[in-house]
């Protein structure tokens, strides 16, 4: 049974593709209000994590909640989540008014509503001049803008964010950490799944290190870098490499 304290809440959750394991037994315990960061190196099985979180792959084994929700229940869920997906889904042949303007219907924001929450997020991130431009006219950069802007349109207690600064500029970098720090301290739960360590550091209450499709180390990016033994301070991307390298140097502890 989900905890009503943990916003993700995840118990052996595992995929396999034929005879291939993408993700092995994974726990997890998010607690509302939080960020999480997710980290890996590629191939990790990171993504098909947070897909199969947000309902669009089905696990093998395991079970896991959102916000109370079983993920096996996709209509329960997807009403508690927003998603930005590294490649971010949207209609070229619509302008970007247009798409975020669809995604408010589908997701049953009132008209007057949405149109304040679009007009303020365009002009957030310096996209007014360009709404009325087709996306195939947008530049990666553009495209990530109008793919967060989405995910955050409906104000979602869960937020699942892959790669949320890719293509960005550090203006539009910086506006989305902030956006992010924002709706965690309004009770929102964020899980951030980037390659962008600083960005963890800056916002992550909790950090998880995925390898080979396992959990292998967990904890607040504090307590993570106190268990490398460094000459110097350590951080995360020491952190990142011995918990992911069979012969590193460093020692961390394992997560239970």
């Amino acid at each position: 049974m989900p905890s009503p304290t943990l916003a993700i809440d995840a118990d052996g959750l595992t995929k396999r593709f034929g005879t291939s394991v993408a993700v092995d037994g994974v726990d997890l315990a998010v607690k509302s209000g939080t960020v999480y960061g997710f980290l890996g190196p590629n191939g990790a099985g990171k993504t098909t994590t947070m897909r199969m979180l947000t309902t669009l792959t089905r696990p093998t084994s395991g079970e896991a909640w959102i916000a109370g929700n079983p993920v096996r229940n996709r209509d329960a869920v997807r009403g508690s989540i927003g998603y930005l997906p590294e490649d971010p889904p949207v209609f070229d042949e619509l302008t970007g008014r247009e798409q975020l303007e669809y995604v408010a219907r589908l997701r049953d924001i009132p008209a007057e509503r949405a149109n304040g929450r679009i007009e303020s997020w365009l002009d957030r991130f310096g996209l007014t001049g360009d709404a009325g431009k087709r996306i195939d006219d947008y530049s990666k950069g553009m495209r990530q803008k109008v793919g967060l802007i989405q995910a955050l349109l409906h104000e979602p207690e869960v937020v699942f964010l892959d790669e949320p600064t890719s293509g960005l500029d550090p203006r539009a970098a910086r506006t989305v950490t902030d956006a992010i720090a924002e709706m965690a301290d309004r009770g929102h739960t964020i899980f951030l799944s980037t390659h962008i360590l600083p960005v963890v550091e800056e916002l992550a209450d909790t950090v998880g290190v995925l390898s080979d499709g396992r959990v292998v180390t967990e904890g607040d990016p504090d307590e993570l870098t106190r268990q490398i033994e460094s000459e110097a301070d350590s951080t995360l991307e020491d952190v990142f490499l011995a918990v992911t390298t069979d012969h590193g140097t460093h020692n961390a502890r394992p997560a239970e």
